[in-house]
């Protein structure tokens, strides 16, 4: 059980005019500016001896303490369920996610995620967001396979978390598609919500975030290819909108593929897999704290690999 812990640091000349979360976050970069607001309205946060709020500005010269509580349970529970690890250290692990999985509880998924499936797996969580939890750097869509990290600390969330936004990180999927792709491409839009159907994302808006797809067509079938795709940017269902709108959507992809159905060895390997032929299959980083580069591979799925052999 890691124990509670209390930082002190003066605050300097120069921080004069600065907000109090705002100087905390950077002075204390393993704590997200969220993190250390929680612990400002919780009463946790001193400026010369008396609680502050998160909009204090500083004059310079405060003594600031911040009474970090040991972390306390998660609400979660701990599951036994299947998991496949692909690497563990004592800051992070690597995981090969099942198809059907969802990553976090929630509305309709209480139980049997991967977050239920941590808890019970990984015995040296050191807490985040001051709960003995693991730290969901990034997601996968409940039908995507593949690689996933996750932080067992708070340091290492943060790290990830800043590696993933500056796309550090390489992440490189397996995909199925109807019909033939370029031999190579790239896809670049803005990107945001369907303007009339609220569960989709389109990249055919006027205004929002840059998305970025590249992808090279590793083999083509009769109706569909086989593509290896490059996430450059990490939007929600990016690369299933992506392929969609550029005329090809994912095998089985029921939102996004509208229903489209294949003939002949294509429908038998949209039988065969029943879920979007999507898999997470590499992911490069350097590991926040022992700086080494890190390359892991989740070996496709067997419901993907006999969609393949239908198609060949």
């Amino acid at each position: 059980m890691v124990a509670a812990e209390a930082r002190e640091h003066r605050a300097p000349p120069e921080a004069r005019g600065e907000r109090l979360d705002q100087h905390l976050a950077r002075t204390f970069s393993d704590l997200t500016r969220s993190r250390i607001q929680g612990l400002i309205e919780a009463g946790h946060v001193l400026a010369d001896g008396r609680p502050a709020k998160a909009s204090l500005r500083l004059r310079g010269g405060e003594q600031l303490v911040l009474h970090i509580p040991a972390p306390v349970a998660a609400v979660p529970v701990a599951e036994e369920l299947p998991l496949e690890v692909l690497h563990e250290d004592r800051d992070l692990v690597v995981v090969n996610k099942a198809a059907g999985m969802v990553v976090h509880p929630g509305a309709g998924h209480a139980s049997g995620t991967l977050v239920n499936a941590l808890l019970h797996r990984v015995k040296d969580l050191a807490g985040v967001g001051g709960e003995l939890r693991p730290g969901i750097v990034h997601r996968l869509d409940k039908d995507t396979t593949g690689c996933l990290v996750v932080a067992k600390n708070e340091r290492t969330l943060v790290a990830l978390q800043k590696a993933f936004k500056t796309r550090a990180v390489e992440k490189t999927y397996l995909a199925l598609v109807h019909g033939h792709t370029k031999l190579e491409g790239r896809i670049e839009t803005l990107y945001g919500r369907h303007p009339t159907n609220r569960q989709k994302f389109t990249g055919k808006v006027k205004e929002g975030k840059q998305a970025i797809t590249a992808y090279r067509a590793r083999e083509h079938f009769e109706g569909a290819t086989l593509v290896e795709v490059d996430l450059l940017t990490g939007r929600t269902h990016q690369i299933r909108v992506h392929l969609a709108e550029s005329g090809h959507p994912l095998l089985c992809d029921a939102l996004y593929g509208a229903g489209r159905k294949g003939k002949g060895q294509v429908a038998e390997a949209q039988e065969a897999l029943g879920r979007q032929a999507l898999h997470a299959w590499r992911l490069a980083f350097t590991h926040p704290r022992t700086g080494k580069a890190l390359k892991l591979e989740a070996p496709l799925p067997e419901d993907f690999q006999a969609a393949l052999a239908r198609l060949r």
